[in-house]
């Protein structure tokens, strides 16, 4: 099987987007498609899961349920639920998404201090997933992006734990940060002090090659180099070429070392493995398995690669 047609073999939340990024298909097609995101397969799934009182799991952050010793961390929370689903590209104006944002901001409250949800809490690594939601739903978070812009560290990211006394930015908090102002700017033409922190973050990863420590160009974290899905709040090579394909920047000479990793990793049949699960409660799997060929990441690294070596006009 060819690799596009193993790709569009799929949920409904793959097939849009293969279609618009590595087909030919005219938008026409490719709406009709992502329109069944809300009503089969795994987005209808999770929407079917938003609880009585507008919460995946009782939870912001966490679920209300969650006794705080299990293995690894419970993703079945509304945090994480609504980043999936922006992710499988649910469509924004359709009436199941109007209905799900509307019951998380009137009843959504942060385990931290009771904040309402999209003012958004105090980490920015919670944040800036809370700015991109937010944004690409269409729900004003301008407060926390003027707050998130405020908090950039002088190496330029930014760190949760800056509030502990933190000096040195964070890999993971700067890419979920990144996102979260892209998808601000997109949604509402962002301004200049957001562009200008947004750079500023951009430059972090690149100076370090999006995995080597500045210091020393030691491999900052050997898992940075493998490619897992659903990421959350993580950083790896992958998730973070994909932010520099989605932003408006060209590719830098400074993500060729991060593109080969990219490029090394696929197999003989042109797919790309799941190297990794982040460990912890999910309200169902949407990959095969870890070693087994992934289509979330064979179609994010395909688009990486095509943007690399076909970069956007200035």
């Amino acid at each position: 099987m060819r690799v596009i047609d193993w790709l569009l073999a799929s949920d409904p939340a793959i097939r849009w987007q293969v279609l618009r990024d590595l087909t030919p298909a005219s938008p026409g097609e490719v709406a009709a498609e992502r329109a069944r995101v809300e009503h089969e397969g795994w987005g209808a799934r999770l929407l079917t899961l938003q609880g009585a009182d507008g919460l995946w799991d009782g939870g912001a952050c966490f679920p209300a349920s969650y006794p705080g010793d299990e293995p690894g961390q419970p993703w079945t929370a509304t945090m994480h639920t609504l980043q999936t689903l922006q992710i499988l590209g649910l469509d924004p104006a359709s009436e199941a998404a109007r209905r799900a944002i509307s019951r998380v901001a009137e009843h959504g409250r942060w385990e931290h201090a009771g904040q309402r949800y999209f003012d958004g809490e105090v980490e920015p690594c919670i944040n800036g997933r809370t700015i991109e939601t937010g944004a690409y739903f269409g729900v004003d978070v301008s407060a926390i992006v003027e707050r998130i812009v405020g908090e950039r560290l002088p190496d330029g990211g930014w760190n949760c734990e800056a509030e502990n006394g933190s000096v040195r930015s964070s890999f993971h908090t700067t890419v979920n940060v990144l996102d979260g102002l892209l998808a601000f700017e997109r949604a509402t033409g962002g301004s200049a002090e957001v562009r200008e922190a947004r750079r500023g973050g951009e430059e972090y990863l690149l100076e370090r090659g999006l995995f080597r420590r500045r210091s020393t160009g030691e491999v900052a974290d050997a898992a940075y180099l493998d490619f897992a899905f659903p990421y959350y709040w993580h950083h790896d090579v992958l998730r973070a070429l994909d932010y520099f394909r989605r932003s408006d920047a060209g590719p830098d000479p400074r993500l060729a070392e991060a593109v080969e990793i990219v490029r090394s990793k696929r197999r003989p049949d042109g797919r790309w493995p799941l190297d990794r699960v982040h460990p912890g409660r999910v309200h169902f799997a949407v990959e095969d398995g870890v070693g087994r060929p992934s289509r979330w990441n064979t179609l994010r690294a395909l688009r990486v690669l095509d943007w690399w070596q076909d970069p956007p006009s200035a």
